[in-house]
């Protein structure tokens, strides 16, 4: 009985190494990152807001992978300052945040550390406005991202990352934004 008990225990510990081996492989061909972008925005607004300030800037966070070497998944996190302006005495102001998830395509350019990227994504927005006619207007929307851009590895942790992205959101007071990004990612 005893040596039954221990042929097994020895099967399990070289079936689990075995398992192991193929966690090991995938960890290796999945790579976590954290990034923080710097974002200016314009957007186009209709309607009640035309009158906004069209630019924004936004500090956004991210987190994401790398997979298999030409595909990532990212989620982000934005939140834009609030933005004034004055039309003939009166105020008004705008902020938005956003939060979502990119689908990337990584294409290498020769065998240098430049990748180009392409991303696809979807993202919840959410609008805060303030003019005359109202006191305060909150407006939430999912919009559908594309992007294309470039991405510069130092080594294999860190990298610079520079794309432009246009959003569609369809709102009655804001239809879309265009967006330039600027980032550092840390590979871990």
């Amino acid at each position: 009985m005893k040596k039954t008990l221990l042929l097994a225990g020895v099967a399990s510990v070289f079936a689990f190494q075995a398992h192991a081996g193929y966690w090991t492989d995938v960890y290796n061909e999945m790579k976590p990152y954290i990034g923080v972008d710097y974002i200016y925005s314009n957007a186009k607004f209709g309607g009640p807001a035309k009158d906004m300030k069209d630019s924004y800037h936004s500090p956004s966070i991210n987190l994401g992978a790398r997979m298999y070497g030409y595909w990532g998944l990212e989620a982000f996190y934005q939140q834009s300052f609030k933005e004034k302006k004055s039309v003939d005495g009166e105020r008004h102001s705008a902020e938005f945040l956003a939060y979502g998830v990119d689908w990337y395509g990584y294409a290498p350019v020769g065998c240098s550390q430049f990748n180009l990227l392409g991303s696809l994504g979807l993202a919840n927005y959410r609008f805060d406005f303030r003019y005359p006619d109202i006191a305060s207007k909150s407006q939430n929307r999912i919009g559908y991202r594309a992007g294309i851009g470039m991405q510069y590895d130092f080594n294999e942790h860190f990298a610079m990352r520079v794309m432009g992205r246009y959003t569609y959101l369809g709102m009655n007071r804001v239809n879309n934004l265009k967006e330039v990004t600027a980032g550092f990612r840390y590979m871990f």
